[in-house]
């Protein structure tokens, strides 16, 4: 047998140090991305209430906090399942098997009513709001129906309390919220989500289901959703020469007419391909672990950031990848020249939406200054999303459309009544008689002589 020597069993050691130190980092990834599944069988009972409320402090209290058209609604659907189940197949097991599957197929909620169509319900029906909380309470954990509670919080400090379905997107939930709190229809309108101990926020976009992200907060997660207005949500198509033409001077961008505009998105997002805006520059990169930032020279491609190695060039040959989009979300950040000595506090985070503590594997990136900040947050934004983020435009333009209408008819109804009155001849007015009464002549009126005759 070969001895080896003291250099090689050195070398040795440190080859399965650097194996033990890559078999943690690789653990301690696979714990911050394990799926909800593998959350529950660690922690059952307490993961199960977190699957049905966000922004409680248990499944009860929001169930309470319901309003009572949505807690009929849940418990029509409830309801519903529960019979077609127990119709359909014999035993327990099977009944709760079948009632999971037809849960991802199914439609909306059917309304209250149909409860009352159920002849095996009428009997049984409850009348009071306490009633049904503990009969929804038992069905929703009996079905492991995939709904959340979710408490929204408003700008003036006050909140609204939604049941969401996990088909219902963030557009269908705008719309939600938008008949509760009686506000304008604008396309700004946003829902959000905030994390305080990472101390970012993200808009969600419009086409996403609000489940999936919320799903991935922890249960002793203090993250908030918020319903707030964020006039930077589409800027991207309300003003694209921002984006399309930024290397040109401001005044030559300010002055472009709609009409301009237009042929802009046409050109950019009405193809057949998505066009990414040609966007690079330097950035300031924070080294992992460390309050250090170093400047790299960044370009934006569609599937990706990438960056400069010094002494190459900008050429594709010599980029290398920084982050892929498919894996990462983009967020907003607060004091982070504060918490980590960021040369601006225009900064951004790149992170995989299941990290939700500080992370090795979370990227940080800042800016000289906002508007620069803009440029790259929604850049990469269209570049991640593509014409899909269009397409949520077009539908928010849609959906506004009928209160700008709104406001065009009441400005013309307006001005029509502000306008002067205009003169008009008899002869308009041909079945009008003219009127009776003519009024007498003057008292020191002198009438003409009649015909043939002389004024003496």
């Amino acid at each position: 047998m070969m001895l080896l020597s003291v250099k090689e069993t050195e070398k040795m050691d440190d080859i399965d140090a650097m194996f033990s130190d890559l078999l943690g980092e690789m653990n301690t990834l696979s714990q911050s991305l394990m799926p909800s599944a593998d959350r529950t069988e660690v922690d059952s009972a307490l993961q199960t209430e977190r699957t049905f409320s966000i922004g409680f402090t248990d499944l009860n209290e929001s169930l309470k906090e319901l309003e009572d058209h949505d807690l009929d609604a849940l418990m029509a659907d409830l309801a519903s399942r529960s019979t077609t189940s127990e119709c359909s197949l014999p035993t327990y097991q099977q009944a709760g098997s079948c009632a999971d599957n037809e849960m991802a197929a199914s439609a909306l909620p059917p309304p209250s009513n149909s409860v009352e169509s159920s002849g095996g319900l009428q009997t049984s029906e409850p009348q009071t709001k306490s009633d049904k909380f503990k009969l929804a309470l038992e069905k929703l954990k009996e079905a492991k129906v995939r709904k959340l509670i979710v408490k929204v919080l408003m700008s003036d400090g006050s909140s609204k309390i939604l049941m969401v379905d996990e088909r219902q997107t963030v557009r269908e939930v705008l719309d939600m919220l938008f008949e509760k709190t009686h506000c304008d229809c604008s396309i700004d309108w946003s829902l959000c989500e905030t994390n305080p101990e990472l101390q970012i926020e993200r808009g969600f976009e419009d086409h996403e289901h609000v489940v999936e992200p919320l799903s991935s907060w922890t249960r002793l997660s203090e993250n908030k959703m918020y319903f707030v207005s964020r006039p930077q949500k589409y800027v991207m198509f309300t003003n694209p020469q921002v984006f399309y033409m930024w290397k040109k001077k401001k005044e030559c961008s300010s002055k472009i007419n709609e009409q301009a505009k237009q042929l802009l998105l046409q050109e950019h997002f009405g193809g057949s391909t998505l066009i990414v805006p040609d966007l690079e520059g330097t950035l300031y990169l924070k080294e992992d672990g460390k309050k250090v930032w170093k400047p790299r020279y960044f370009v934006l491609r569609a599937s990706g950031i990438y960056y400069v190695p010094k002494g190459k060039t900008k050429s594709s040959s010599d980029l290398v990848c920084f982050v892929h989009f498919e894996k990462f979300n983009i967020y907003n950040t607060k004091h982070f020249k504060l918490k980590y000595r960021a040369p601006t506090d225009f900064c951004f985070m790149l992170k995989h939406p299941c990290i939700q503590n500080e992370s090795d594997y979370i990227k940080f990136l800042c800016c000289d200054d906002e508007h620069t900040l803009l440029l790259w947050v929604n850049s990469i934004r269209i570049a991640k999303y593509g014409t899909t983020l269009y397409e949520n435009y077009q539908a928010a333009m849609k959906r506004a459309h009928p209160s700008a209408s709104h406001k065009d008819r009441h400005n013309s109804q307006v001005n029509t009544q502000q306008a002067p009155p205009q003169t008009t001849n008899v002869e308009d007015y041909p079945h009008e008689a003219p009127p009776d009464f003519i009024p007498p002549p003057p008292p020191d009126f002198i009438p003409p002589p009649p015909p043939g005759h002389t004024q003496v």
